[in-house]
């Protein structure tokens, strides 16, 4: 097989249009009450807004955050249409490393907010957009080897926040996508628009999963990118559950991690029906991995090459943020779309 491709190991291993743009259109909420106390006392009281201070444990880092952050940094997309889908973007001093097309209702907002860099900015771009927080969407984000550490970041009186994804060795789950959501809302005091946008998302999903429900669950392969062999979603990954709502079963399930590479012949054992192809920037186009796929004798009478059934889903749809609940959808209609005549 000729070498096109190379596995994406950046990642640290690596309906309502209406409703989100009412999110986006609601003020920040952080009034808080008049007080009858006076001097110092007094002030602090006034200075807190409302629900603050909070305090956050994220991958093992604890911060406390007495007021929102008012000047964002976010590295990845996800993160970024996370906070535009809350109505954040008046927070944001900067945005880097869009990976897909953005949902076509944030990109007026996303677009308006400075890029800082096409992939992770250095440490010092970062600072010079002189932001309170950082908030990283995959690991890389904060590569210490790069000098991005979260250490440095503290070190120079800024917050950090990395997306629970990658906190650690689990199975990621759509509930995990909630929380995140969530919790960004109590970061930055608007828990009452990240309720009302997990329920939004939340219906998406049962509309979908409702739809599909009793139809046969079909065999899927990730295809993630490579050549020798197969970088493909595992049964740890958001891919998997997605599959899963969507009326399908993931061929490797089995494999324990959330990324991982698999040989072709397990592939072809494995007779998957349909091929989910991961689109994102930096691992050739889906044009090109479709023609990969159906030159590769080896992979002939692999049903989802020989009927040509894919499906494709960008990058930022299987991963801990708004996109997800959206690729459900997207997947049961390329799964079984005779459930949506």
């Amino acid at each position: 097989m000729s070498q096109l491709f190379t596995p994406a190991r950046t990642r640290g291993f690596l309906r309502s249009t209406a409703a989100a743009m009412v999110l986006s259109s609601v003020l920040l909420t952080t009034g808080c009450g008049a007080s009858d106390e006076s001097g110092a006392d007094a002030e602090a009281t006034a200075a807190a807004p409302e629900g603050f201070p909070v305090t956050i444990d994220n991958c093992g880092v604890k911060t406390t955050y007495d007021k929102p952050p008012s000047r964002v940094v976010t590295i990845h997309q996800h993160p970024a249409e996370l906070m535009l889908a809350l109505g954040l973007k008046d927070r944001m001093a900067g945005t880097a490393f869009p990976d897909s097309a953005v949902l076509p209702e944030l990109k007026k907002d996303y677009e308006s907010v400075p890029e800082l860099a096409e992939r992770e900015p250095s440490f010092e771009t970062v600072l010079d957009a002189e932001p309170d927080l950082v908030y990283g969407g995959y690991g890389s984000a904060f590569d210490e080897k790069e000098g991005r550490s979260r250490k440095a970041f503290a070190d120079a009186g800024i917050d950090s926040y990395l997306n629970r994804e990658y906190c650690g060795e689990k199975t990621v789950t759509m509930k995990d996508t909630y929380d995140e959501i969530r919790t960004i809302g109590k970061i930055f005091g608007v828990p009452d628009r990240a309720d009302e946008l997990v329920a939004d998302l939340e219906d998406r999903v049962g509309k979908a999963a409702a739809t599909v429900e009793g139809e046969p669950e079909l065999p899927v392969f990730v295809y993630d990118s490579g050549d020798k062999s197969a970088f493909t979603a595992g049964g740890k990954s958001l891919g998997t559950e997605l599959i899963r709502l969507a009326g399908g079963e993931n061929v490797f399930t089995d494999l324990d991690d959330v990324f991982g590479d698999v040989s072709w012949e397990q592939v072809v054992e494995r007779k998957p029906e349909v091929i989910a192809i991961y689109d994102y920037a930096g691992a050739g186009s889906v044009g090109e991995k479709k023609k990969f796929l159906l030159s590769q004798p080896a992979l002939a009478d692999v049903p989802a090459i020989r009927n040509k059934r894919f499906v494709v889903l960008p990058l930022t749809a299987t991963l801990v943020g708004i996109r997800s609940a959206y690729a459900v959808e997207d997947l049961a209609r390329g799964l079984h779309p005779e459930s949506f005549r």
